[in-house]
């Protein structure tokens, strides 16, 4: 009697998969490479295959240029008095601001570097695209002011995507505001860095970001007015390769330095004991 054949499948279990984590994995966006995350983390949220630079949050950004525990924020509850009432197809700026973890684009506050003090002011691209109106103006000058109080240098870490609109021209005026506060610090002495990271465009690029005794940026951030796409929709012209970017602009005299982002507080620390000296 024919014994009775086995099915290939016979004896395994078919239990549903495992879903991945999410978060676990991420795609870099230059070299198209999958990331384990924890490993990016570890590497200041720079790929370790091709150095791309990662955006980070202000509050990692503030983690990985100061001592530890030594920053101490300036005006944290600082919020936006909504000065046009402004809504955008039902969506009211007042509640999108209280939904925000940190409640302004800007944080601000006193701290050290490899034990050198400091005033410093981080753009917080996270919220509305790091856009610039009052609170950011107030906190910015706020900061300048109490750094010509102790006599400390004024560190800048620019991340924004311009002026906020749903402040209008009290956004815009955040430009000759600033500017007049850092027309101020330098006639007191004062020592500024300005640091651009991905992306520095719109307003903040026309004020404050591109006026610093020393302009560092991280490599290939975007720096500029208009965004590419902008300039296109605008005049219809392609762009030069690479045009906006920090090597540009450092080839063409924009900007001072390229500093990799683990090398940012040795080469900030440094600036700062040269200075002093002179």
């Amino acid at each position: 009697m024919a014994k009775k054949s086995k099915s290939a499948w016979e004896g395994f279990s078919l239990k549903p998969r495992k879903e991945m984590p999410e978060g676990l994995w991420l795609a870099c966006p230059a070299c198209k490479q999958m990331l384990f995350s924890k490993t990016v983390d570890k590497n200041m949220n720079v790929c370790p295959k091709c150095e791309h630079h990662f955006r980070v949050s202000a509050r990692t950004r503030i983690e990985q240029l100061v001592d530890e525990g030594s920053f101490e924020e300036l005006l944290p509850n600082l919020t936006s008095t909504d000065p046009l009432n402004f809504a955008w197809k039902g969506a009211k700026y007042a509640d999108r601001i209280e939904k925000l973890g940190d409640n302004e684009a800007m944080i601000a506050g006193k701290a050290f570097i490899r034990g050198r003090g400091i005033m410093l002011a981080v753009m917080n691209f996270d919220c509305l695209g790091g856009s610039m109106g009052m609170v950011v103006g107030e906190k910015f000058c706020c900061a300048a002011d109490q750094a010509i109080e102790e006599s400390l240098p004024l560190i800048v870490v620019s991340c924004s995507g311009g002026a906020r609109m749903h402040e209008g021209v009290v956004s815009l005026g955040q430009m000759a505001k600033t500017s007049a506060a850092l027309a101020k610090y330098d006639d007191a002495g004062g020592f500024f860095i300005s640091l651009l990271t991905d992306p520095t465009t719109g307003g903040v690029t026309a004020s404050f970001a591109m006026l610093g005794d020393i302009i560092i940026a991280e490599p290939k951030a975007l720096i500029g007015f208009a965004g590419p796409r902008t300039i296109y929709q605008t005049i219809k012209i392609e762009l030069p390769e690479g045009f906006q970017r920090s090597e540009f602009l450092m080839e063409h005299g924009f900007v001072d330095m390229i500093v990799q982002r683990k090398d940012l507080r040795h080469e900030i620390s440094r600036l700062i004991d040269y200075c002093e000296k002179k």
